[in-house]
Formats: C-alpha cells, sequence, structure tokens
C-alpha cells in the first residue's frame, strides 16, 4: 500500500506500477481509454488531471484507491 500526499506521489505510483507490469504508455492508456498525453502528464503529476480519468488508470492497473479520515483513528 502507498501512501500518497500529492499529484506527483499519484503520479509516481501508477508510472512504477505501469513498469512492474510491463505495460508501455500507449497500452495503458488505449487499456484505460483515456489520451496518451493524459497519461503521461498523470505521470509527471500534474495537478489538474481530471479524477474520473485517474480512476479509470487505476481500474486498468489493478488498483484501488482508499482514503482515511484521520480523526476516526482516535
Amino acid at each position: 500500500m502507498a501512501k500518497l500526499n500529492d499529484s506527483k506521489n499519484l503520479g509516481d505510483f501508477i508510472l512504477a506500477t505501469r513498469k512492474r507490469q510491463r505495460l508501455t504508455q500507449e497500452d495503458l492508456a488505449l487499456a484505460s481509454g483515456v489520451g496518451l498525453r493524459f497519461l503521461r502528464e498523470l505521470e509527471k503529476g500534474k495537478e489538474t488531471c481530471q479524477i474520473n480519468k485517474i480512476f479509470l488508470v487505476l481500474r486498468s492497473l489493478g488498483c484501488s484507491l482508499y482514503l482515511e479520515d484521520k480523526r476516526d483513528m482516535n
């Protein structure tokens, strides 16, 4: 499990996961239904990427995104 604090961490996670799965950016973009430019910007940590497209990419990689409310951790 990876802790994501910002868009750069998310991009790094997606890049590393894609490479571990031996996928090219083109392969992942096609499988996710997103454009190649979007995927490249996402992996670089662009802050204005569309969240719905991020979920498409994560699903294509077999990943889920979990959130926790630190206020509930008492």
